[in-house]
């Protein structure tokens, strides 16, 4: 206690000893704490430490502040002298003649101001950084320089050599060797002697973003001063911006190593014995300290102002200076870089660390995955100590590792010697720098109130991770950087309550004392955990240097003294000084596998290539060979050669038995075929699902895609430079037939498929360009760019350019090809062109520098939710998840396993051979295992203790599986070698072994490599032939697909997965030797995502294998955020595990568990037993499996021997000897396994009879997941999760192309969708510079490329076939929107016009005015939309046409799908970008600027005053006439009768609408083939906002709220009255200007909202040679509407036609209409309105139907012209919602349901009907159209004998006649002389109708009279003005009205006799 109570500081307050210890209790905290702190959960020590103190005095002392000190007084004082006296310029050189002088740039005139060069590229020479020169003239400006470094000083303000040497980094100038001359050379005007000391004040780092600005302040002598050394709790002084990966360029790789090796100031440590000095981290919410002096005072004056008291002495002294190693001190002119310390110094310019170890970007957050390499020579750290450490000779030799060495807090001290033996890693001293960025980070998230883990805590917690480390665990920096978070975390909401409870409470706030720890405590509690964990973990510790505890270390090394520790954690307290530490790892295997983590896998590759070519595969020949009993294995192999075709082998007698049962089976096999290409149902529903998006985009009211303006569909695929890859999506092409379906081709070629697939080579280059010319020609078709497999090449196209020395190989020329094509200018800015990148892992494209909108992202969704199958699927996807899922069922054998017997053969074998590289090891090993399996299989039995028993289950199976079928139909293996070396070598020795022991027709063995075909034997070809029944003699197989039901080991090459698919039949994938150290989340899930499969539930032979099933799988649900609400988890299987936490407890003990699962499995896997072929009796289980228990011991006591003869090593195997406890547990209850199953298996005991034949293991394969092996290091990550639930592998690094914006970002949470994934990525990563999408922000305006989509679905689900649905859904669709349903109906009644037109010229462009005045009206309606309509008399009406059947009423209308042209009208789906600036979605025009006017005017037939309302947009002001005063709307202006402008309408064209806001054909620009023109829509007032939001841009005419329940009819009246009053006061006006009255355009148009095309009739004379003459045939021609209108406004006299219009399109073209160009009858749907002639004609404001044909009779009535021009056409499109179809008749008694008569639309009066919530008037017309046969009996199909219709048209049913008369004077009606009428109906009958008219009338005895009024008092007065009691009579119960309310208005009418 003494001895400890000697290293405890005695805190001084004042003259008291508030501070003292409670010695008592002091040692119980102590050991308490620690050992509460190793065995808690959590990894953050309790905040215990301030229990060793009594209750301190935690008030500070205002008198222990007494201001900075003498020398920070004076520099003050200096500097503000300098800033307050007059600004004198020192007298600078005069420049040359013709030099630049200006400030901010150099003499050559080149710009070197910050703010102009931050973006620029700037080439350094090596050892050069960028500094910023701060001029006296450019206050706000700093100048950017070039100084060689070795002239600035280090952080403590030493080390800077005298001198100067800089380049000018404007004109590139070099040779500057004083500061004077370059002061003058970059015009730097200085008001003092120019001194780099003064005026160089600012390092330059480049941010997150690129760009370079501000770093901190360079630490000249007497400034660091001002940099204060805060205590433990301060805030590091790291730059505010991080700046940008090193790799970009020299410059800015040095620039970030001096600013962060900055730890001086962030670390601050409290020392023994001195007064306790604390500053509070942040006197003031949000404050930050960093460098800046001004940004300190104030936070002083702040403390000051709130009565903070300061305790603390600011200056540090800084007493000494060590040995400089470094170049001399004084510069000479012959010392140059090329000298040896120079050239050391640069080296580090030119191979920079791995993050260059400052870089605060490059944020680590895999263990060295994303770092270059330091094996071999470690680099000098930039900021390297004065003393060196010697690394020993021999190192390596001496004890066997080659240590890795993690950089710290403090100066690294310089290495020199053997640097070969040693590695360095800057990883550890990046998560200490981060740690100190940690409040910044979460400035915005968390309170104010921040505080940093001092460096004595920061050690503490890391000596208390590697403590807690399992004996083979490797430490990962992420676990150390989760613990550092935690730790802030914790303490940080600990200063946040002490913070808010000293606001509350207005008192002075103390920075707690929770994670403060004092040097000397660091040292004790670091023991003390470190004696608690067997000596696994040693301190050192050194008070002088660390370069001393470093020599130590090595020294300890090499005497052999540190055997046993895995980790030596180094820890300087140097008086004065802040604590250094260094941490080095001695554990062989840690130290091997932290080695290969900061390999690259291209490293790796080329480290094995040189091990192989060295030979070092011949070292582990001899040693296995060593190991063999009975000699040398391949002399055994031999040996079965020779012994082959003996009969007294024992090698071959039991094949020979499977064989000759074979021989008697039938040779066709019952399983079903090969299932051909189909779509499946999810497959379609992503199909529609991307075709949504796509319609989404076009939607968006932007220029981005106009789906209207394409005819078809193209495309290209890019895949991986993969043969296998390439020819699969050929296939799937092909078979899908979707070149067909879009027109590509008309006959099958397989050739056509292969131009549609690229590869990602060069070679393949062809295709692209092929496909971009194709793009600039074709503009009308929509070419699909799919990048399938897009997450393979991320590379930017610019990577080998931008690296100096490259880390992309040149000779890989395709890397960065992808890039080039898919973000091309040409590809980007087409506007027919959409990208589409397909993924399994979307991580790499979700950074911030995404070019993809996260709306734009389509997830794959879960076909299963609940256990409801959402898709009706006949197979289920099994995933990742459920791989995960089945080592948790404790009954069944799980999926996913890994091979313990393996893993500690290879673990002693890599402690025998440490310098052999591990994945040399691994292969070796695993071939030696698959060899002695064949030979066990084979017979050999005695080699089964050389191979584990999982191998020996995969070889067995694959042998067996053949012998249960037929047709020896087996399974497949797949084994994955990433190297192509290292493949070749196991594929080599495999056929070897499989030729000598006569298996090579058993099964074969395939070599996969990426740019290779498949290659097989011809005994395996015709096999296969025969089971695909290819009659090709030259087929072969393209893919891996093609290899089904194949029995064959597939080594499977390369260091990526190209996206390959495996069959069915593959059982086992054998992922032993996957790179381990590869801890990216894309890179695991893909190798993992190999197995991933279909498998058929109800296939027969399965009866549990959906159990395996997962309800919860990222991989396979993605989760959609879609109509189908299913929410998947975040992490593909942390929910999993933590569900079946439980049971998996329970069940199994993962250390052992892959062993005695694999046991199991070979005793029940397939209904197969193991089959040990040494003798007869030797195929049962109990041998095998007893066999086995000792396969480990036997293994190890051979190596045991082998090495007891060299005494001068340690024997390997008694330290990794595999526990015996263990093994012997794990034969227990594999013993007890095989009795429980001994009954099945009894009756299996002959190998060939029973079970193991009744199925083949096609059928197997169909219902069974496959089995999975992986690494044991891999099996641990897959399967661990948190605390929260959350898989340990979500926290990794996405992809190796990203990287995070720090590494303590927030863990993805248990419960997240895809797009709560997508948008945390998107938050927390950015792209490195090898990115393709890393500098996209700063060349383009728009943060999203609106044409690029991301389909995102889990591996091997069928995103191939679901994007091709996609093309295939995609031309249906463009080739629909590209046509339009119009309605084809021939004109009826047609008969009727036979004898007329005989007065006209055949082919007249325009009606004659005196010949067409003597026309005939014709009163029967043609239009076929009247078909049933009542009739309207006249002479010429005929007896068939008047009486028609019922059954013809309302007919099915025939429509016909005609294609768009150029000339149509569109719906607001269109978007082109020649109409957009019309339909106001330009830039130039402001969405919504329009402007709401009043128009005001009296009507003569409401004889009231109507308010109308006018939207006009801004941009169709100059329509109108406003007031000056006021900007009142006065007029819409109108043109001459006399203008004339072939680019312009004349007539404005009124369309009314209701309820076609969506589907109304608006968009006149293209009709009007863009000629200037004036549309005005008529809406309802309630239907304003709906239309101005889809039409901003339109002119739009409100009706007044009391026509909101009206009908067309409404919106007629008032256009007519509203144009009539316009043409008067546009009259008045322009006569001001001296123009007649009778001069201005007295017409508009008035159409129909679903008018589509028009077409023109001409007649042509086909071309004939012969001499007989030809007969004109009728040609309908497409033309605007501009030049229908131009040419009906041309006609001659116009002004004399009160209507003129044209007629109604039709497929079947009459001749009578090129016989008669013209016609004077009914004018529908588009019509030219005269205002000025039809002034007293109205239209019947309350009409619903019907309301055209009334007004042609009112018109015609009046003696007025209307002209049909029948050489022109309109078509119609068929709009099946809106108009008056949206009046639905329904009962006003609310959730009623009834089915209402057409009899219930009236009532008598006063009755208790239910009312209708229906207008009164639609009532009305509903019920005469279909009741009214009742109404007029006498009338029905008596066309003799019409009902009478005064002034008016209602159509009463197309049974009765109906003869129109005009009460008017001088009226043209019908002569009615003779005529006797069966009925007459007055309809609001007004006073021109009087009684002596009626009674000129005569009417049939029984006729009935129906007079129809607005109100029963109208109808008596009505009755008693017209003297109708005199012929009629009537009853009381024939009073009616329609079935409404009175506050709805309803009519009445009466009915009557006639007497």
């Amino acid at each position: 206690m003494e001895h400890i109570k000697a290293h405890l500081p005695m805190v001084e307050m004042g003259n008291s000893y508030a501070g003292q210890l409670k010695n008592t209790r002091f040692e119980e905290v102590l050991h308490n704490s620690i050992e509460a702190s190793l065995r808690s959960n959590s990894l953050v020590p309790r905040p215990v430490f301030s229990q060793l103190y009594l209750e301190a005095e935690h008030q500070l002392n205002l008198e222990a502040y007494k201001g900075p000190s003498n020398e920070e007084g004076e520099e003050e004082e200096e500097e503000e002298e300098e800033s307050s006296s007059p600004l004198v310029h020192y007298r600078m050189k005069t420049p040359p003649e013709g030099c630049c002088t200006t400030d901010g740039f150099c003499q050559a005139g080149k710009d070197l101001r910050l703010v102009s060069v931050s973006n620029e590229h700037i080439e350094l020479p090596s050892g050069f950084l960028l500094v910023g020169a701060k001029s006296s003239d450019l206050a706000e400006q700093l100048l950017v320089c070039a100084v060689d470094k070795r002239f600035l000083p280090d952080d403590n303000g030493r080390n800077a050599l005298l001198g100067f040497s800089g380049t000018c980094v404007g004109c590139g100038e070099k040779g500057f060797r004083y500061f004077t001359e370059f002061s003058n050379h970059i015009n730097l005007k200085l008001a003092t002697q120019p001194k780099k000391q003064k005026h160089l004040k600012y390092y330059l780092i480049k941010n997150s973003q690129g760009i370079l600005t501000k770093g901190p302040l360079i630490c000249w002598k007497g400034t660091e001063g001002k940099t204060h050394q805060l205590g433990s709790s301060s805030i590091s002084s790291i730059p505010s911006q991080p700046p940008e990966s090193p790799t970009s360029s020299t410059t800015v790789s040095s620039a970030e190593s001096i600013a962060g090796t900055n730890q001086i100031a962030a670390t601050g440590i409290q020392q023994a014995g001195s007064p306790s000095i604390q500053v509070p981290s942040q006197a003031t919410p949000g404050f930050s300290v960093t460098h800046n002096n001004r940004e300190f005072y104030k936070h002083q004056n702040a403390t000051k102002a709130n009565n903070f008291t300061v305790k603390t002495t600011l200056r540090s002294s800084l007493i000494g200076t060590l040995a400089n190693s470094g170049p001399p001190k004084k510069r000479h002119r012959g010392w140059s870089p090329d000298s040896p310390t120079a050239s050391e110094t640069s080296s580090i310019q030119n191979n920079p660390p791995a993050q260059n170890s400052a870089s605060k970007t490059e944020h680590v957050k895999l263990t060295c995955l994303t770092q270059p390499s330091h094996l071999g020579p470690a680099d000098s750290p930039l900021k390297a100590s004065e003393e060196s450490v010697v690394v020993p000779d021999n190192l390596l030799n001496i004890c066997g590792i080659r240590p890795v060495i993690f950089k710290g807090h403090g100066s690294f001290p310089y290495l020199c010697g053997n640097l070969n033996d040693v590695v360095i890693s800057p990883l550890l001293q990046n998560c200490y720098g981060n740690i100190q960025s940690l409040p910044r980070v979460y400035e915005q998230h968390c309170t104010p109130v921040t505080m940093v883990a001092s460096v004595e805590m920061q050690i503490l917690l890391t000596v208390y991770y590697l403590v807690q480390l399992v004996p083979d665990q490797a430490p990962l920096i992420e676990d150390l950087e989760h613990i550092l978070v935690r730790a802030w975390q914790e303490s940080n909401l600990t200063e946040t309550k002490h913070y808010q409870q000293s606001v509350s409470q207005l008192a002075p706030y103390m920075s707690s004392q929770t994670l403060a720890v004092t040097p000397n405590q660091l040292t004790w509690l670091a023991k003390l955990a470190a004696s608690s964990c067997k000596n696994v973990v040693k301190i050192i510790e050194w008070t002088n240097s660390l370069a001393e505890g470093l020599t130590e270390t090595f020294k300890l090394l090499s005497e052999g003294k540190l055997h046993g520790k895995t980790f030596v954690v180094i820890i300087c307290t140097t008086k004065n000084q802040s604590t250094e530490s260094c941490v080095v790892v001695t554990g062989k295997r840690q130290a091997g596998f932290l080695a290969r983590t900061m390999l690259s896998p291209k490293e790796h590759l080329k480290e094995i290539n040189c091990e192989l070519v060295a030979g070092t595969v011949g070292v582990l020949e001899a040693f296995f060979s060593s190991l063999c009993p009975d000699g040398d294995p391949d002399t055994l192999l031999e040996k079965c050669n020779l012994r082959g075709n003996g009969e007294d082998s024992n090698f071959t007698s039991p094949l020979k038995k499977f064989d000759d049962v074979l021989a008697q089976r039938p040779t066709i096999c019952s399983a079903s075929n090969k299932e051909t290409c189909q779509i499946h149902p999810i497959q379609l529903a992503m199909a529609r699902k991307l075709l949504s998006h796509l319609c989404a985009i076009a939607d968006s009211g932007t220029q981005n895609l106009d789906l209207g303006s394409f005819e078809k569909v193209d495309f290209l695929i890019l895949v991986p430079p993969s043969e296998v890859a390439y020819q699969q999506t050929v296939l799937r092409v092909r078979q899908s037939g979707i070149l067909e379906e879009l027109g590509l081709e008309a006959v099958f070629v397989a050739n056509k498929c292969a131009e549609h697939v690229m590869k990602l080579a060069v070679e393949d280059q062809s295709k692209f360009e092929a496909f971009q010319q194709n793009v600039l020609n074709s503009p009308y078709t929509l070419f699909i760019l799919i990048h399938d497999h897009a997450h393979w090449d991320l590379t930017s196209r610019d990577t080998n350019m931008n690296l100096s020395g490259g880390t992309v190989p040149q000779n890989e020329p395709f890397l960065g090809l992808a890039d080039r094509i898919v973000n091309c200018k040409e590809m980007k800015d087409a506007l027919n062109v959409l990208t589409l990148q397909v993924t399994s892992f979307p991580f790499a494209f979700q950074t911030q520098q995404t070019c993809i909108s996260p709306y734009n992202e389509i997830h794959w969704p879960s076909s299963w939710n609940n256990g409801v199958d959402l898709y009706q699927e006949n197979t289920k996807y099994f995933g990742l998840s459920d791989f995960i899922d089945s080592t948790y069922s404790g009954h069944r054998l799980p999926l996913l396993r890994y091979d313990h017997s393996f893993e500690a053969v290879v673990t002693a074998l890599e402690e025998r051979f440490p310098t052999i590289h591990s994945a040399v090891i691994w292969t070796y090993i695993l071939i030696q295992h698959y060899s002695t399996a064949m030979m066990v299989t084979a017979g050999y039995s005695k080699m089964k203790n050389y191979s584990s028993v999982e191998t020996l289950e995969i070889i067995q199976s694959l042998i067996n599986s053949t012998r249960s079928c037929s047709s020896s139909h087996g399974y497949m293996v797949l084994l994955r070698i990433p190297s192509v070396s290292l493949a070749s070598l196991a594929y080599e020795r495999l056929c070897q072994v499989r030729y000598r022991l006569g298996l090579q027709y058993c099964f074969e063995i395939i070599l996969g490599t990426p740019n290779t075909k498949i290659t097989i034997d011809q005994h395996f070809l015709t096999q296969l032939k025969g089971w695909q029944k290819k009659e090709d003699p030259n087929w072969e197989p393209q893919t891996y697909l093609d290899l089904e039901d194949l029995p064959c080991i597939l080594i499977l090459s390369g260091t990526d997965h190209y996206g390959e698919s495996f069959p069915r039949s593959a059982k086992y994938y054998d992922l032993r030797l996957i790179n381990s150290t590869c801890l990216l989340r894309t890179a695991l899930e893909q190798e993992l995502g190999l197995a991933a499969c279909y498998i058929d539930p109800n296939a027969n032979g399965q009866t549990g294998a959906m159990n395996y099933l997962s309800q919860s799988d990222l991989d396979k649900a993605g989760s959609t955020d879609d109509e189908e609400n299913v929410t998947i988890e975040a992490s593909t299987v942390g929910d999993l595990i933590k569900e079946n936490s439980v049971k998996g407890e329970r069940s199994y003990s993962y250390h052992s568990a892959s062993s005695r699962s694999s046991k199991a499995s070979s005793l029940i896997s397939d209904e197969d037993p193991f089959l040990v072929f040494g003798t007869e009796n030797s195929a049962r289980h109990s041998s095998n499996v007893e066999s086995v228990n000792t396969e480990v011991s036997t293994l190890a006591s051979d190596l045991s021997k082998l090495k007891a003869d060299n005494t001068k090593q340690v024997s390997i195997l008694e330290k990794h000897r595999i526990n015996s406890d263990q093994i012997n547990s794990n034969n227990k209850s594999t013993r007890r396994m095989s009795k429980s199953i001994s009954s099945d298996s009894s009756s299996i005991q002959t190998p060939i009879t029973g079970q193991m034949l009744s199925q083949c293991p096609k059928i197997k394969a169909a219902s069974q997941p496959p089995t999975v092996f992986l690494p044991k290091f891999v099996y641990e990550i897959i399967t661990k999760v948190d605390n929260a639930g959350v898989a340990k592998l979500s926290s990794f690094l996405p992809h190796h192309s990203v990287q995070w914006i720090t590494p303590f970002h927030p863990s993805l949470a248990k419960m997240m969708t895809s797009t709560e994934q997508s948008l945390h990525y998107r938050q927390w990563t950015v792209a490195k510079q090898t990115h393709m999408d890393f500098d996209k922000t700063q060349s383009r305006n728009e943060v999203f490329h609106p044409r690029r989509l991301l389909l995102n679905g889990p591996p091997q689900v069928g995103k191939t076939g679901a994007y091709l649905q996609f093309l295939n859904i995609l031309s249906r669709m463009l080739i629909r929107l590209m046509e339009v349903d119009v309605y084809d109906e021939e004109e009826i009644n047609l008969e009727a016009k036979e004898h007329s037109g005989s007065l006209q010229k055949e082919n007249s462009l325009w009606p004659d005015l005196e010949t067409f005045s003597k026309l005939k009206f014709d009163y029967t309606i043609h239009d076929p939309s009247y078909k049933d309509a009542s009739p309207i008399y006249s002479r010429d009406l005929s007896s068939n046409k008047a009486n028609k059947k019922n059954e013809d009423i309302k007919p099915q209308r025939h429509t016909a799908r005609i294609r768009l042209s150029k000339y149509a009208a569109h719906n607001t789906y269109h978007h082109c970008e020649q109409c957009h600036e019309y339909m106001g979605f330009n830039s130039r025009c402001q969405l919504y600027d329009s402007t709401l006017h009043a128009f005001t005017f009296s009507s003569s037939t409401l004889r009231e005053e109507v308010q109308l309302h006018f939207i006009v947009p801004k941009s169709k002001e100059h329509n109108f006439i406003f007031s000056q005063l006021g900007g009142q709307l006065e007029s819409m202006k109108l043109p001459l009768v006399t203008d004339k402008n072939s680019d312009y309408v004349k007539s404005p064209v009124f369309t009314p609408t209701s309820g076609h806001y969506e589907h109304g054909l608006f968009n006149l620009y293209h009709a009007m083939d863009g000629a200037n023109h004036l549309h005005v829509l008529v809406i309802k007032e309630h239907e304003m906002a709906i239309y101005k939001k889809y039409w901003p841009n339109h002119i739009m005419l409100i009706l007044p709220s009391i026509f909101n329940n009206s009908g067309v009819g409404a919106a007629h009246f008032l256009i007519k009255e509203l144009s009539c009053h316009n043409l008067e006061l546009e009259r008045n006006r322009q006569e001001e200007f001296g123009i007649k009255p009778q001069d201005v355009w007295p017409f508009i148009i008035i159409a129909d909202d679903s008018c589509v095309l028009w077409y023109s009739l001409n007649t042509e004379i086909p071309k004939n040679t012969s001499s007989v003459p030809c007969e004109k045939a009728v040609v309908e021609k497409n033309v605007s509407f501009k030049h229908v209108l131009q040419h009906i406004e041309a006609t001659t006299q116009i002004s004399h036609y009160a209507l003129c219009g044209i007629r109604k399109w039709s497929s079947k073209v009459s001749g009578l209409y090129v016989a008669e160009p013209f016609s004077c009858c009914h004018l529908h749907d588009l019509l030219m309105l005269n205002v000025d002639l039809t002034q007293n004609i109205q239209y019947n404001q309350n009409r619903f139907t019907c309301g055209d044909v009334d007004f042609n009779l009112r018109v015609h009535s009046a003696g007025l012209l209307i002209c049909r021009f029948n050489c022109f056409s309109v078509m119609k499109k068929q709009i099946s919602i809106g108009g008056h179809k949206t009046f639905l008749i329904k009962s006003k008694v609310p959730d009623v349901p009834m089915s209402i008569s057409p009899s219930q639309y009236i009532c008598a009066p006063d009755s208790k009907h239910t009312f209708l919530a229906a207008p009164a008037q639609l009532l009305l017309e509903k019920y005469l159209q279909q009741t009214s046969n009742n109404l007029f009996p006498l009338s029905v199909k008596n066309h003799n004998h019409p009902v009478l219709s005064m002034d008016c048209y209602l159509n009463l049913g197309q049974e009765i006649t109906v003869c129109f008369v005009s009460s008017r004077p001088r009226s043209l009606n019908i002569n009615s002389c003779g005529l006797a009428f069966s009925g007459i109906l007055l309809y609001l009958c007004d006073s021109f109708v009087t009684a002596s008219i009626l009674k000129k009338f005569h009417f049939l005895k029984g006729a009935t009279l129906c007079v129809i009024c607005q109100d029963r008092s109208s109808l008596r007065q009505t009755v008693v003005r017209l003297e109708l009691e005199d012929e009629w009579q009537f009853r009381l119960r024939d009073e009616f009205q329609t079935a409404n309310s009175q506050e709805d208005k309803p009519l009445f009418f009466l009915t009557g006799r006639h007497i």
